[in-house]
């Protein structure tokens, strides 16, 4: 070790000792980067909500990735965002920060990130899976990872058995056949109950706003402007005010805690990003990581999604010979819109004649009084209906 790495380790210790002594807490203190070119509102802005975070949080320390600026804050400095991001990485790896907080950032394809929102209803803070990135290619497959990641970032947020609930978007259904089997595998799941009057584990847009679940499960498209919504509905969305934002890039045997704001972030929501991404940290979101894919690697999360996805080929392949028409009077719901045409299909297959249709309280699949025992069972054995 050099001399200069001995006196700047001696250094830290020292820090260390006087932090310690005047918080009441010995120990590392963690390091939060954050990079500050790219904002819609400046330097100056990200500046501030670093060293907001300084005075308001005293258990992390925050290192700023940008140009040269007037304040008592360690920087790092870059020219440009690209240059900020290859250093920000170095930095990651070389172990001299321990997570960052930054923007325009691509994630390799398997990392979504989940966000953290303060719901209006309630004032529930709520994490939103995913928001920004790539889980799968396929989207019914997307939003299968997006539940462990949602899952893993709760509990790195103290959250220890976080309840999990699915917006009811397009694949909801198969997300929720998804879920049941991998919780009756091995693989717990805390299912919410919606504060509708049919309950279920489907969220609707009531849940949203009075946070129902620790965890809501969407497509990264939807919850990209969930969170949009969330954090600016107060300004009229062109600052980001309120809430974590984007939140830490997850997936399976990622490695770096890279955790996202956007350009409209103003300095009040980054500063809590910070705090988002120290928590992380310091409660070794990664570790977390690897155990609960472990575990539902054990109870078959790769075989069960490998049956989702084949499934999925399967029905988009399939042509099929619509069996002779009959008087329809019976209607069986709980299917998913995007899956309407595929569950009828799915009884043609079967020699049942049924019908799509749109009732009172959703899709529906009409069939003859004399086939519907055995349409259900049909339905239930293909993941349609629950």
């Amino acid at each position: 070790m050099s001399g200069e790495n001995i006196n700047r380790l001696i250094g830290e210790v020292f820090n260390e000792i006087a932090d310690g002594i005047k918080s009441g807490s010995f120990g590392r203190k963690v390091r939060i980067g954050l990079t500050t070119l790219g904002s819609e509102h400046g330097v100056d802005e990200l500046v501030k909500a670093a060293e907001m975070a300084t005075r308001k949080y005293g258990d992390f320390e925050v290192v700023l990735i940008g140009p040269k600026f007037n304040t008592s804050l360690e920087i790092y400095g870059i020219t440009n965002i690209e240059e900020g991001h290859s250093l920000m990485e170095k930095l990651l790896d070389s172990g001299e920060i321990d997570g960052c907080v930054t923007q325009h950032y691509n994630f390799p394809i398997g990392v979504s990130t989940v966000g953290r929102v303060i719901t209006p209803g309630k004032g529930k803070e709520v994490f939103i899976a995913t928001t920004t990135g790539i889980s799968a290619f396929n989207r019914v497959e997307g939003m299968a990872r997006n539940v462990l990641y949602g899952i893993i970032t709760a509990k790195a947020c103290g959250i220890e058995d976080p309840s999990v609930g699915i917006l009811n978007v397009d694949g909801a259904r198969q997300i929720e056949s998804f879920l049941k089997e991998l919780d009756a595998r091995g693989y717990k799941i805390n299912f919410a109950e919606s504060i509708r009057e049919d309950g279920g584990c489907l969220m609707r847009g009531n849940d949203l706003l009075a946070g129902t679940a620790d965890v809501m499960v969407a497509d990264t498209l939807t919850g990209n402007l969930l969170t949009k919504i969330f954090s600016s509905f107060t300004t009229g969305g062109d600052y980001e005010c309120l809430g974590y934002g984007y939140g830490p890039g997850i997936g399976e045997g990622y490695n770096r805690l890279i955790s996202i704001i956007s350009r409209a972030s103003g300095a009040s929501l980054v500063c809590e990003a910070l705090r988002f991404c120290a928590d992380c940290a310091q409660n070794r979101i990664m570790e977390i990581s690897k155990k609960e894919f472990e575990k539902a690697n054990r109870a078959g999360l790769r075989e069960i999604i490998q049956k989702l996805n084949q499934q999925e080929k399967k029905e988009k392949s399939e042509e099929i010979a619509v069996p002779p028409k009959k008087v329809v009077t019976y209607s069986i719901e709980g299917i998913d819109i995007l899956e309407l045409e595929n569950a009828a299909k799915e009884l043609w297959k079967n020699g049942i004649y049924s019908e799509s249709g749109m009732g009172c309280t959703g899709p529906i699949v009409l069939v003859s009084e004399e086939d519907v025992n055995r349409a259900i069972s049909i339905l239930k054995k293909s993941s349609y209906i629950s």
